[in-house]
């Protein structure tokens, strides 16, 4: 494949994306005996997680319902699609780490890209949080509260964090759900490139296990944080994944194959930040494209073979380094101004 530049990823991949050691792709694999004396639904929560692999048409619909501030009109809905491959990239048995590829473009002429992953954590001590204008902390989950609670963490397109909370998996009514309590997450791609005039989201976020697939639900405020945090108004969204395989799938493979080594270094050089300070921050106000140009870049040239896989890790850890900072100063400092872009005129 020909090398691809940098602004290929803003104008072509990463516009479809407005919607919303060395890891290799295995199977599930069954639990080993470690679960011995786990809870028995342990063994069923590891099932509805696992039951989130595969591939997919997925559609992203997202309804704004209530406004609060005077003045403000709601906004057209946003419905869009595409096709999703979910692959395992780690499986600890209390760990597992779920990659999605996005796959767009024709079939003759497939184009994947990286898009969000999520981590699962069995019990956890503690879980990384998102506190306003690309910054992120670990927060303590007590323990008198942590049996039978999953963490889940989200990651973006580079590997940075996104968002995170601590839930249970519950069974009621013959439904697999997991659903944290409200938790703050960046603006989603779909309105950070269209839109200035909130900052966060306060989100109840829903997995459901489907006999079909599963569906992603949530229920968001759109949090203004330049003054006493205020909603501007309420969005409900549902991101279904029917399984469907009816597309380039092997595309997908293919890039994760030629692409696993050099971001399995890339998290690990997260993996190095998270571990080493109790927070920490991205010094870019709004949307982090400096931050994940060149990483998705680099990808790309290890697999063509362009790069070389070390010097390609050595220069994506230079470039996450240059925007990465333990100093967060006020919320005020990290945002991005506001402006009437789409809010009340």
């Amino acid at each position: 494949m020909a090398s691809i530049h940098p602004s290929v990823f803003t104008a072509t991949a990463l516009a479809l994306l407005t919607v919303t050691g060395c890891a290799t792709i295995a199977p599930a694999q069954p639990l080993e005996p470690a679960s011995v004396g786990l809870p028995s639904t342990f063994e069923q929560d590891r099932e509805s997680i696992l039951a989130m692999t595969g591939d997919y048409k997925v559609t992203f619909d997202f309804t704004e319902t209530v406004s609060f501030v005077d003045g403000y009109e709601l906004k057209e809905p946003k419905l869009s699609g595409g096709h999703e491959s979910v692959r395992v990239v780690e499986d600890r048995g209390d760990f597992i780490s779920l990659q999605h590829l996005l796959v767009v473009g024709p079939d003759d002429a497939p184009f994947v890209v990286k898009h969000w992953r999520q981590d699962w954590k069995y019990e956890p001590a503690r879980v990384l949080t998102f506190v306003g204008g690309n910054a992120w902390a670990w927060q303590d989950v007590p323990e008198a509260e942590r049996a039978g609670t999953w963490s889940q963490t989200v990651y973006q397109v580079d590997d940075a964090p996104r968002y995170g909370a601590v839930g249970v998996w519950t069974y009621e009514d013959g439904i697999a759900e997991w659903t944290p309590p409200q938790e703050w997450r960046p603006l989603p791609r779909r309105d950070m490139t269209t839109r200035d005039d909130y900052h966060a989201v306060d989100a109840v976020n829903r997995h459901v296990i489907t006999p079909w697939g599963w569906v992603h639900e949530q229920d968001n405020s759109k949090l203004i944080l330049d003054g006493d945090p205020q909603a501007l108004v309420r969005e409900v969204g549902i991101n279904t994944y029917r399984a469907f395989d009816d597309y380039p799938v092997t595309a997908a493979d293919e890039y994760w194959a030629g692409t696993a080594d050099y971001w399995a270094g890339v998290r690990a050089e997260w993996n190095r930040i998270e571990a080493e300070h109790q927070q920490f921050a991205i010094a870019i106000k709004g949307e982090t494209e400096a931050l994940y140009n060149p990483l998705l870049a680099l990808a790309m040239e290890v697999k063509d073979g362009e790069k070389a896989l070390e010097p390609a890790l050595t220069e994506a850890r230079e470039v996450i380094n240059s925007f990465v900072t333990p100093e967060l100063g006020t919320l005020t400092e990290r945002l991005r101004p506001r402006t009437t872009l789409v809010s009340l005129n």
